[in-house]
Order: C-alpha cells, then sequence, then structure tokens
C-alpha cells in the first residue's frame, strides 16, 4: 500500500509537484494551490492511498522538490 498525503493549506502553488508526478497531483484552477488526485481530506489532510506502487518513485520526486515540504509519502 502507498499512502501519500498532502498538506493543502500551506501550498504555496510552485507546481513542482505536477511536473515530479502528474498522474497524481494537478493544479487548482480557482486558488492555484495543488489537488492530490483521488485523495480524501480529513482536517486539511489530503490522503490518498493506492496499492499501485509505481506510483512510488514519482510521488516521492514531488515530495523532494516540494519547497515547503507538505508532501508526505509511505509504502507498507
Amino acid at each position: 500500500m502507498v499512502i501519500v498525503t498532502l498538506q493543502r493549506d500551506k501550498c504555496i502553488g510552485c507546481n513542482y509537484c505536477v511536473e515530479m508526478a502528474p498522474g497524481q497531483f494537478q493544479m487548482s484552477k480557482k486558488d492555484g494551490k495543488s489537488v492530490l488526485l483521488k485523495s480524501v481530506n480529513a482536517k486539511g489532510f489530503h490522503t490518498l492511498k493506492s496499492a499501485d506502487h509505481t506510483i512510488v518513485e514519482n510521488c516521492e520526486l514531488a515530495q523532494k522538490a516540494c519547497p515547503v515540504h507538505i508532501i508526505a509519502v509511505k509504502t507498507t
């Protein structure tokens, strides 16, 4: 299981996550912040749980590229 978490409220809209993992992230046209696709929001933490381990590498690249460190990637 892959768990990706985004603290969307702290997003500065740099777009690095979309560049690194376009299959999991996109930028909102409403507020210019990142959106974690197919995620569930719980108190400002947007979480994606996926059995697809092929997304790990790109999500980890997005995590490393994020200048405000609001993306977390865990594998179980």
